[in-house]
């Protein structure tokens, strides 16, 4: 069992940026391919950006590639995502996966709120 611990949402303006983080306990971190989702109102989960397990590659959806960054620090046994130059429409629930392929696990979810 894996226990995920989202933080570091909150309100921000157009052009702002938050850094979100994911704490993970319970397993050995650095087994589990990590990654970021997000679900707006009324709207399915869907993928962000996902980091392997070793950091050396990541991989963005389209629409915040560029403006988001995905890293991890295996000894912290914690996933962040840096958003820079937030967008209204990046206002979701972002929430903290963990893939170890015959198992996933998500956390609770973090609130970023993005204003005009």
């Amino acid at each position: 069992q894996v226990q995920l611990v989202e933080s570091g949402g909150g309100l921000v303006q157009a052009g702002g940026s938050l850094r979100l983080s994911c704490v993970a306990s319970g397993h050995t971190f650095n087994n589990f391919h990590m990654a970021w989702y997000r679900q707006a109102p009324g709207k399915e989960r869907v993928y962000v950006a996902a980091v392997s397990w070793s950091g050396g590659n990541t991989y963005y959806a389209d629409s915040v590639k560029g403006r988001f960054t995905i890293s991890r620090d295996n000894a912290k046994n914690t996933v962040y995502l840096q958003m820079n130059s937030l967008k209204p429409e990046d206002t979701a629930i972002y929430y903290c996966n963990a893939d170890g392929g015959s198992e996933a696990y998500w956390g609770q979810g973090t609130q970023v709120t993005v204003s005009s």
